[in-house]
């Protein structure tokens, strides 16, 4: 126990020196160094990979995210203007990631902490699934209540997977270890015997949205289940259907497409307040940079309507 806590005391010591970003030009879409902004976001690469299960390759997903979001057009169309001008974005420069999967989330709850401790917005680029308990710790012990929005083509309720409790299929089921914390899921459309035996036990703290139903998904009970609540987003890239994300480990048809998945958070940002999130389980494939772009682009639409709704 005394090595635990002394980790930890080094890390936190290692935290209070000021945050090192990398420069504008080298981080999240590639602003030229002549701009000149406070930040509100910071962008945590957080490449973990450590309980893949299928395909492999997310530890290379933050730095692919960050060069194709240089490729990203700063000004967006539908909300007409360049979003980066009134949020300001910062990216922390790449840490190393421990070995032991308890200590690496131990310390991307800690860099959280010490980000929502400066009133910044944190969003971290995974890295498998399994980063999302560790990414929420902060926000757990901030608020009274939090909601996981939660974009996935899998459940991840399993207690454990290949005797790994930490694993990305039990991602989910960990974040329900806080009791203060409800889910609210869409694109589910891969779940397993046991995972539907914990669900109808949970039935009050979990809501899914199944892919099945897309075409009657009831929006406005969407709108009310999270109006007004402390809403922590969680997006794993295989919520899309594998026709437009293939470059993930375990790519399943029948999601969803760019524009339904966007009116879902825009529906969220609207009507909740937004305080993180989490892009995870990107494995890029070598010469299909468009996945790579599909998410950052998708993440620069999730920081824009957080703070343009």
């Amino acid at each position: 126990m005394s090595g635990k806590i002394e980790i930890e005391k080094i890390f936190l010591k290692y935290l209070d020196n000021k945050l090192k970003y990398l420069s504008n030009k080298n981080g999240f879409l590639g602003i030229d160094n002549k701009s000149n902004f406070k930040e509100k976001v910071v962008i945590v690469p957080f490449g973990l990979e450590k309980t893949v299960s299928y395909g492999s390759g997310t530890r290379n997903g933050p730095k692919e995210i960050i060069k194709a979001s240089h490729q990203v057009e700063l000004y967006d169309e539908e909300l007409d203007c360049e979003p980066y001008k009134k949020i300001g974005i910062k990216t922390l420069k790449p840490f190393r990631i421990d070995k032991s999967l308890k200590k690496a989330l131990k310390k991307i709850a800690n860099i959280n902490k010490k980000i929502l401790d400066r009133k910044l917005f944190p969003m971290t680029f995974g890295g498998e699934h399994s980063i999302t308990p560790g990414c929420i710790e902060p926000f757990v012990k901030k608020f009274k209540k939090i909601c996981l929005l939660h974009f996935d083509a899998h459940a991840d309720l399993r207690n454990s997977y290949n005797g790994e409790k930490f694993s990305h299929a039990s991602a989910i089921r960990r974040c329900l270890d806080y009791k203060n914390v409800s889910i609210i899921s869409f694109g589910i459309r891969n779940i397993s015997e046991s995972e539907i035996l914990f669900l109808k036990k949970n039935k009050s703290r979990i809501n899914i949205f199944w892919a099945k139903d897309k075409t009657k998904w009831n929006m406005k009970n969407f709108k009310k289940l999270i109006k007004n609540k402390n809403v922590y987003l969680t997006f794993d890239v295989d919520g899309f259907d594998s026709s437009i994300m293939p470059a993930t480990g375990t790519p399943e048809p029948g999601g969803l497409l760019w524009n339904e998945a966007l009116d879902i958070i825009k529906i969220a940002a609207k009507n909740s307040n937004i305080v993180g999130a989490d892009i995870n389980e990107l494995s890029p494939i070598k010469g299909f940079d468009s996945y790579n772009f599909l998410v950052a682009k998708l993440a620069y639409k999730i920081l824009a309507y957080k703070y343009m709704y």
